[in-house]
């Protein structure tokens, strides 16, 4: 009755951070492996129901067909996106790129991040200030997307967009462990 002697255990569970992948592209398929590795609840959609198919996508736990500015939206405004989500715009494609980047660049996520070129990121950050989208919003873009691994293949090239991922989120600085000292872990 007074709580002496008296053990409590408590448990919580939080449910897995979302990924969400834009682009129905090999890179997408590839960052979709290893979000699901990684332990992410990952999405994929794409504006294309020809190349959005759970059978080009197994390890998604969800592929959308819908445009994808307008299904981040939705998501946003039914409160299943958070602090924790990450979101990978590999479409390559402007018309898809931008309408989600503004959607996105406003949203309170971990992680933002577009693929391309130097020049299609120059492209990209012109459309975006075209659009009245806040310079700090668009400071949080991650682009191109990943750390400089060399990568050249569409799963190198995943694994350099999740150590990014990883980078950002335990804020690490992406540099090589054997050229630093001290803890490796703060």
């Amino acid at each position: 009755r007074r709580g002496t002697g008296l053990t409590v255990l408590v448990t919580s569970f939080a449910p897995a951070a979302r990924m969400i992948v834009f682009g129905a592209t090999d890179h997408a398929a590839a960052v979709a492996r290893i979000g699901a590795f990684l332990g992410y609840r990952v999405t994929v959609c794409d504006a294309r129901p020809v190349f959005a198919t759970a059978r080009r996508f197994p390890e998604a736990d969800e592929v959308v067909v819908d445009w994808p500015h307008r299904y981040l939206a939705a998501e946003a405004a039914a409160g299943r996106i958070d602090p924790r989500t990450v979101l990978c715009v590999l479409t390559h494609d402007p018309k898809f790129d931008v309408p989600v980047l503004e959607v996105a660049l406003e949203l309170p996520v971990a992680y933002v991040g577009a693929m391309g070129s130097r020049r299609t990121h120059d492209d990209r950050l012109k459309r975006l200030r075209e659009t009245g989208l806040d310079p700090a919003a668009i400071a949080r873009l991650a682009s191109p997307i990943g750390l400089d691994l060399g990568a050249r293949t569409p799963e190198e090239t995943a694994v350099s967009i999740a150590a990014e991922i990883v980078a950002v989120r335990w804020h690490g600085t992406g540099g090589r462990l054997t050229g630093t000292a001290g803890p490796i872990h703060s």
